[in-house]
């Protein structure tokens, strides 16, 4: 009898690991494919073919922007709106702000864990290229990095004679619990 528990309960144990990590596999291969599903999704775009192309069918958002940041080993696609939808599979472009590499300024949103964690590592005076799904690319030099109160929006003020971009994400990077009050913000100009 003790024998038969034992083993019913070692059996237990195997079969919710192998779920576990049956689970994070699926996320993994899941991550994975988005992201050459967006990649997809973008070269089409740049072909001319169509603007604002699904990654997927049930997608509530497409690539429309490209970000690079070659000194940080950075190439991601920036997502439409900002919503957590978006932000799971990518950084964010908020559409309130100026098109990406348009003139004014233009807002891009992501998690602090995931595709911004490399903003800790960032420093004034390095460079960014956003390039657009019409083609255009351009360069921004980072000028200011600050931590702000979730409710200051200051930062977002708009030169609409100018090129800007500012990032945001959650702050700081090694919380805990996510989300909080403070926010990480790095702005650049074109130059």
């Amino acid at each position: 009898m003790m024998i038969t528990r034992r083993r019913v309960i070692i059996v237990v144990f195997a079969l919710i690991a192998l779920w576990n990590i049956g689970q994070g596999s699926y996320i993994l291969v899941k991550a994975e494919l988005a992201q050459w599903l967006i990649a997809s999704a973008w070269a089409e775009s740049m072909a001319g073919e169509r603007a604002n192309i699904k990654p997927w069918p049930w997608a509530d958002t497409w690539p429309v922007a490209r970000l690079e940041m070659p000194a940080h080993n950075i190439d991601q696609y920036v997502l439409a709106g900002s919503s957590g939808a978006s932000l799971a599979f990518g950084p964010g472009y908020i559409f309130s702000s100026a098109a990406p590499a348009e003139q004014g300024n233009t807002v891009i949103a992501a998690h602090r864990d995931t595709h911004f964690a490399f903003l800790e590592q960032v420093k004034l005076g390095e460079k960014i290229s956003i390039t657009n799904a019409a083609g255009e690319k351009r360069s921004y030099v980072i000028h200011d990095m600050r931590v702000v109160d979730k409710t200051d929006v200051d930062w977002l003020d708009d030169d609409s004679n100018s090129y800007q971009l500012t990032l945001v994400t959650c702050y700081p990077f090694n919380a805990l619990i996510p989300g909080g009050r403070l926010r990480y913000i790095i702005r650049a100009h074109s130059g």
